[in-house]
């Protein structure tokens, strides 16, 4: 999908969430309401449910990591940091994607988020957000990837 991804946590960066935000074309999407619907998936991840954001994902996403598997890498990732104390985002990225593989072809956008946890408040940590334009278009939840 992108150079910024690392293969190890790429597969939780296709799950789909069917929620979030308006239907609207690419264009015409407002930067704040995806930074709201960002901010409202990494909250799931933050309340632990890590699970319903895989509940919610395509047939497609679901093909591609197991529901268990997708909830024991986040947590695993996640658990050593603790719990979020400052989150700001910092960057909003569009992306089209070729028709390669028809399952993953379509525009994405990400909002990169700058997160300060209580395990390490002196470090910050990157947690990445994607949104994809389903062909009803509608931006759903397309991943979530912690550097």
């Amino acid at each position: 999908m992108t150079s910024g991804f690392s293969a190890r946590c790429w597969c939780a960066a296709l799950l789909m969430l069917g929620c979030c935000l308006r239907p609207a074309p690419a264009q015409e999407v407002d930067p704040s309401q995806l930074v709201r619907g960002g901010l409202q998936a990494v909250q799931m991840i933050d309340q632990d449910k890590i699970g319903e954001l895989w509940d919610g994902a395509t047939a497609a996403a679901r093909k591609r990591v197991s529901r268990s598997d997708f909830v024991s890498q986040v947590a695993k990732a996640r658990a050593p940091l603790g719990a979020p104390k400052q989150r700001t985002w910092v960057a909003i990225n569009r992306q089209v994607i070729g028709d390669g593989d028809p399952e993953l072809a379509g525009q994405y956008v990400s909002i990169e988020y700058e997160t300060r946890f209580t395990h390490n408040s002196t470090a910050t940590a990157r947690e990445l957000v994607t949104f994809q334009l389903g062909s009803d278009r509608v931006w759903r939840f397309s991943g979530y990837v912690l550097r």
